[in-house]
């Protein structure tokens, strides 16, 4: 039977899932080095396993037999690069969660805040939202439980569970004097990956903050509410993809699809020559020909890169911010069978349309445009880049850039990439300083937060 496995693109944050199947032919005829080899790999699992039963019979306190080969199996994987790993079960369920963008919950949007959970927001049309649960709301209880020593992800996967079962909360809010209690009814909640607003009258601007399941239809959707919103002053769309990690890599393809009419996407190379995959767009470009201005920075990567990269180098789109985190591998997703959890493997790198690699590099925006950061955020502003990952791929010219800035401000008005992009598409000469061109282009035509 052939096992299933996913393929992902990582950053160092998060990751997510492609359905792809892997399958390596093992020759049958060994030669006599090879014979060698097998034997030398023998000798080290014989010693492995010397080394396992004297942990187990020897060491002070009687250790978990299946937390030790957790941990073998989860030192190999990372002593590889900064992108492979063990996933246990429950890792492996929330990375699926993660992919699918749609869960049973609540549809809050919350932080922890001096040891409570304090309401970001509640997601339109959800059972937080139809209850009035209100941003800055703090919940206190869940069911009969204190919320306090709970974990923010603790908490989380408490207000997450099947459609259709109920919880209680018990909340504090400002301006009441006694706290509130409610029952929801969980239902499906679908993460947003895509946002959008009208920019300055007749600019669509969407924001792009992973690449999930549901991207490229949330893309779709906003672009169409967005072009009729605005009508024929439509000037053009500008696509955020600013800090944003990553995700599905066949959500990269459908997205960078969307806007290109023909000619590849992206290419994914294995360790051998026949693994090689080429991805390329089909015709209807949905946003009809209209500019597009693509903002990226220092955390931008994996996912957000190949969409980057394949739009710059069909010259679809300009680049406006600076350069990108650089991770230019492919992960794979291959499960080990019912409560095994997974191996997530990195399996290939992947490559531009014009056959670049951005490993270690990044993509060099076609115009860099540097925010104004303010002092007490100067020090943490900065990504290192995937260049500063211990154990990362090399690359094969040996050719590598450190990060870049990240920051974003949280007024719009203050964002110099924004308004740089604006001005563009307004027909506003940019005096912001323009990147090298990128040589040889193809000839081609906060604290954290979880929604619940």
């Amino acid at each position: 039977m052939m096992r299933k496995t996913s393929v992902i693109l990582l950053s160092a944050a998060t990751g997510a899932a492609l359905t792809l199947f892997v399958t390596q032919p093992h020759s049958v005829l060994m030669g006599s080095s090879a014979r060698a080899a097998a034997s030398d790999t023998y000798r080290q699992l014989n010693l492995f396993g010397d080394v396992f039963e004297r942990v187990r019979s020897d060491y002070v306190e009687k250790p978990d037999d299946s937390k030790l080969v957790e941990s073998a199996i989860s030192g190999m994987l990372t002593g590889l690069d900064p992108h492979s790993s063990y996933m246990d079960a429950k890792s492996f369920r929330d990375m699926q969660v993660q992919t699918r963008g749609e869960f049973g919950g609540l549809g809050i949007e919350v932080t922890m805040e001096d040891g409570l959970i304090k309401v970001v927001s509640p997601i339109d049309d959800t059972p937080a939202s139809k209850a009035g649960i209100m941003a800055n709301d703090i919940i206190t209880n869940l069911d009969d439980e204190a919320v306090q020593g709970l974990t923010l992800n603790q908490a989380v996967e408490k207000m997450r569970g099947p459609v259709n079962t109920k919880i209680r909360l018990k909340i504090i809010r400002k301006g009441q004097d006694n706290p509130i209690e409610v029952t929801l009814v969980r239902d499906n909640i679908r993460v947003r990956s895509v946002r959008a607003r009208v920019e300055q009258d007749d600019i669509a601007y969407i924001r792009i903050t992973t690449f999930n399941e549901q991207t490229t239809e949330g893309l779709k959707r906003e672009i169409n509410n967005l072009s009729s919103q605005i009508g024929d002053k439509l000037k053009g769309y500008i696509i955020d993809m600013r800090n944003n990690p990553g995700g599905l890599l066949e959500e990269a393809v459908t997205v960078s699809d969307s806007f290109l009419e023909r000619g590849e996407i992206v290419s994914t190379r294995g360790r051998n020559a026949e693994e090689t995959q080429r991805r390329a767009a089909h015709t209807g470009d949905i946003t009809k020909g209209k500019p597009v201005i693509v903002l990226i920075n220092g955390g931008s990567a994996s996912a957000s890169e190949i969409v980057a990269g394949a739009l710059q180098d069909h010259k679809r789109a300009t680049l406006v911010g600076t350069r990108s985190f650089g991770k230019g591998s492919v992960q794979t997703i291959i499960p080990l069978g019912s409560g095994n959890g997974a191996l997530r493997l990195t399996t290939a790198r992947y490559y531009t349309p014009s056959g670049k690699s951005i490993q270690a590099k990044g993509i060099v925006p076609d115009i860099e445009v540097l925010q104004d950061v303010p002092d007490e955020l100067k020090s943490r502003t900065d990504t290192k880049g995937e260049a500063s990952l211990r154990g990362h791929l090399k690359t094969n010219d040996g050719d590598e850039k450190t990060g870049s800035q990240s920051y974003v401000p949280p007024d719009a008005k203050d964002d110099k990439a924004l308004k740089t992009a604006a001005d563009l598409l307004h027909g506003i000469k940019s005096t912001a300083t323009a990147a090298p061109a990128p040589g040889d282009k193809a000839a081609i035509d906060k604290p954290a937060k979880a929604a619940n």
